[in-house]
């Protein structure tokens, strides 16, 4: 983990093609299993949604700024292989750049309340 204090969060809400969740959630655990490994990496957690059953979200913590993450997260090489698959796996994908500013009951982020 990096040294810095800055933390992102990404909360990704993927709308699935009807009948590609499974294969979506393999290509998603796939790339997963690739940046776990990065230095600014924190934590992931992939949730179905309850009330909407071809819709997976992604919550992930990242050490750095929004900008550091585009710069040296996005330019992966693994994940040039991820995105090509995605236009045939889902229909929509929305993000949200989140920075935290409190935390109760765990420590994974760098803020406290």
């Amino acid at each position: 983990m990096s040294t810095n204090n800055h933390q992102i969060i990404l909360n990704i809400r993927f709308k699935i093609k009807p009948g590609k969740k499974e294969a979506f959630r393999e290509s998603l655990f796939a790339m997963i299993s690739n940046f776990k490994s990065e230095p600014a990496f924190v934590n992931a957690i992939v949730s179905d949604d309850l009330d909407h059953s071809d819709d997976l979200v992604i919550y992930e913590i990242w050490q750095g700024t929004r900008e550091s993450w585009v710069q040296h997260e996005l330019t992966k090489p693994y994940r040039a292989e991820y995105e090509g698959a995605l236009t045939n796996l889902i229909d929509d994908r929305i993000v949200s750049w989140l920075e935290p500013v409190g935390e109760w009951g765990s420590a994974l982020t760098n803020v406290r309340r």
